[in-house]
């Protein structure tokens, strides 16, 4: 069950919109199921936050988690690259094309970062924080912790991927860390979903929806 206590963001507290870009909503190269949905709540949201972030995933071509990068694999099978186990993705976030571009949709002028991920070939990248090798950093804890933020609320693309792990992480760096779930969608694939849902909670994310938030 929810918390029920209202939620005031304050200048402490910080929104990380993730990957609201066109591949990831309708019609795009990997697209999140009912990915759309997101961008109102988190227009709303992102009115009752004075601080936002947004990540951006922004990969080279021939990138080593694209499926067409591992001869015979298909998208969504799993191979074995240098730092573990990598789900294989269509071909998406090409750095510069269209689909790279974070959804026009949005209206968050105020937001005060972009954080690009996934830009290294041979690493993914699903956290805003940390890539996937789980070593190389995007310098984002830092950046939070310096301007003194203290909690974390987490909403984007895909919920059970990048959004789950960008919380995950934030949560690790020391972050009171939420996730809105009205303003995430999830791909669900080999039941990342439920996996994604156990690790926030065993991690102590909160999952929220977005009235609790006041001024959403």
């Amino acid at each position: 069950m929810a918390e029920q206590a209202p939620i005031m963001p304050g200048e402490g507290d910080i929104l990380i919109v993730v990957d609201v870009q066109y591949d990831f909503l309708p019609g795009g190269a990997l697209a999140v199921p009912d990915g759309d949905a997101v961008i109102a709540p988190i227009n709303r949201l992102a009115q009752a936050f004075r601080h936002v972030v947004l990540t951006q995933d922004w990969h080279p071509e021939g990138h080593a988690s694209f499926a067409s990068t591992h001869p015979a694999k298909q998208p969504f099978e799993m191979t074995e690259l240098h730092y573990g186990s990598q789900v294989l993705w269509p071909n998406h976030c090409v750095q510069g094309t269209e689909g790279a571009e974070i959804s026009r949709d949005l209206k968050i002028p105020h937001a005060q970062l972009v954080i690009r991920k996934g830009y290294n070939a041979g690493i993914d990248s699903y956290s805003g924080f940390k890539e996937a090798d789980r070593e190389t950093s995007t310098g984002l804890a830092g950046y939070l912790k310096e301007r003194g933020f203290k909690r974390v609320f987490c909403v984007g693309l895909a919920l059970d991927f990048c959004v789950a792990w960008t919380a995950l992480d934030a949560a690790e760096a020391g972050f009171e860390t939420h996730v809105i779930e009205d303003a995430s969608r999830a791909i669900d694939t080999n039941g990342s979903l439920e996996k994604a849902r156990q690790e926030m909670a065993a991690a102590g994310v909160r999952m929220i929806t977005s009235d609790r938030v006041v001024g959403a």
